[in-house]
């Protein structure tokens, strides 16, 4: 690999240097090929495998700690940081470049009361999870390998260390900018830093003046809509959205006890650790806002109220915008002429099917994967045997032919809908079953899994058995923020 060190020359107190601690018995459990090529096709030596475990410096590495702060569950903590994670520097690859981060790497200044490592089901969540969002196209952070080792670390029980290897485009959060406009080491000086580099690195067309500074908000702000509509429209979880876990590019960050839905529940939470369900699935878009108005708060310095006010006031209309766009394309739905009045009755149209989903206790990815096979010309759809409330699915099927409009080539439009309905999805129960079965030292099923997911629109039938739903032990696994 080949690094840059902008954010480590450019940044000067904007981190700690900090050596990895190396693994005990490092090897790979499962390796991306489609993330390698992100760096010019790394390949998984016992070189690399070193020097990604920490055992051996990687050559052109800086090694260091990320400090932030950021509001944890509504509460502001003051300091937080890069307590388990060691960024290497940001490698040179076809895309351009890509920060190379140790989620697991040991002790930092910020790890406070814990040990800095991963376990390794956390490992193989993060893993399985990063490449599983990005082959349904929702955007993300990216996993290159999991590291596994004998090392024995305590969490509930005695469990084993991992290291995931992140790559992420930036890994600067609205954790960073409230540290340096809050904080008692920030500075406005150090906020407007932080900012130009920002502009600097990742949005090249705009000015470091009070332009520029207003248009990349809006972007942020847009940005993040477009990820949320995304995690609603595929039915996922993130879990923990605290601003400490929210990337600055709108990139799906810090997987911990995320979750797909199974049966379609608006209120489902997959955290444990939140049982008031803060974070539950239906309050993500509520939750998106609020953070974005933290992040608000920490740019007043730097950018004027209304400004900020004024972006803030757009966001319900990106995410409505994203939302739709990628829900009529699941449903097959066009639009010649977009009105309010169509988006009405699209969400509408839209709010009711989920609501019968929710009634009849059907499963969200199966249930829209099924229009991969329907044929929408049909008076009566086959879909309506699965739904108790026959009388209303009937009568939504009405109203979506009348939408839908005349299909002229019925198999065409079928395969568009299984190119974007994914037949599979990393379900809890099966990253939990790959997880069983490394700690049992058999690593295939979770590479069997990985390579499921990246081809998730397939019908691979000879793995028809992993979109089935989860059995009664799998249904609505809750996780904790250790996981």
């Amino acid at each position: 690999m080949k690094f840059k060190q902008d954010y480590f020359e450019q940044l000067v107190g904007f981190y700690s240097q900090v050596n990895p601690q190396g693994l005990s018995n490092p090897h790979w459990l499962a390796w991306s090929d489609d993330a390698a090529k992100l760096l010019d096709n790394a390949a998984p030596s016992e070189s690399l495998l070193q020097q990604l475990s920490g055992n051996q410096a990687m050559p052109g590495a800086s090694y260091y700690a990320q400090v932030y702060s950021g509001h944890q569950f509504g509460g502001y903590t003051p300091r937080l940081g890069d307590g388990r994670s060691i960024i290497l520097g940001e490698a040179s690859g076809p895309q351009g470049h890509w920060d190379v981060a140790l989620k697991g790497g040991g002790l930092t200044p910020y790890s406070r009361q814990g040990d800095g490592r991963a376990v390794m089901r956390s490992a193989v969540r993060e893993f399985l999870i990063s490449e599983a969002l990005h082959h349904i196209h929702v955007p993300t952070t990216r996993a290159l390998a999991v590291i596994g080792s004998d090392l024995p670390v305590w969490r509930e029980s005695q469990e084993q260390a991992a290291i995931t290897v992140r790559l992420a485009r930036s890994h600067i959060r609205f954790g960073h900018f409230e540290y340096f406009s809050h904080s008692p080491e920030g500075s406005k000086a150090k906020l407007q830093q932080l900012v130009d580099f920002t502009l600097t690195q990742h949005y090249p067309t705009l000015t470091c003046d009070s332009q520029g500074y207003e248009l990349w908000f809006n972007q942020v702000v847009a940005d993040t809509a477009k990820m949320i509509a995304h995690w609603q429209a595929v039915g996922f979880a993130h879990g923990v959205m605290n601003t400490d876990n929210m990337s600055i590019l709108g990139d799906s960050f810090d997987f911990g006890p995320f979750a797909f839905l199974d049966t379609f529940n608006e209120d489902f939470i997959c955290n444990h650790s939140d049982p008031e369900g803060r974070y539950a699935f239906g309050q993500q878009p509520g939750v998106g806002l609020w953070n974005l108005q933290r992040l608000a708060q920490a740019l007043v310095p730097l950018i004027e109220s209304d400004v900020l006010i004024s972006a803030l006031n757009r966001y319900q209309q990106h995410l409505i915008d994203h939302y739709l766009t990628l829900m009529r394309a699941k449903l097959g739905l066009t639009v010649e002429s977009a009105s309010p009045e169509q988006d009405e009755f699209d969400l509408a149209l839209m709010g009711e099917f989920t609501m019968m989903l929710q009634q009849s206790q059907l499963d969200y990815t199966n249930s829209f994967r099924q229009f991969s096979y329907l044929d929408p010309t049909q008076s009566r759809s086959e879909l309506a045997d699965d739904f108790i409330d026959r009388p209303r699915f009937d009568a939504w099927w009405q109203q979506f032919q009348q939408r839908l409009g005349k299909v002229k080539d019925v198999e065409a439009w079928q395969q568009q809908r299984s190119a974007i309905n994914p037949k599979y999805i990393l379900r809890n129960y099966l990253a939990q079953e790959a997880i069983i079965a490394v700690e049992e030292g058999n690593n295939q099923p979770l590479q069997q899994l990985h390579q499921l997911l990246t081809q998730p629109f397939a019908e691979q039938p000879e793995f028809a058995h992993y979109a089935q739903r989860p059995p009664q032990w799998g249904q609505g696994l809750i996780m904790s923020c250790s996981s």
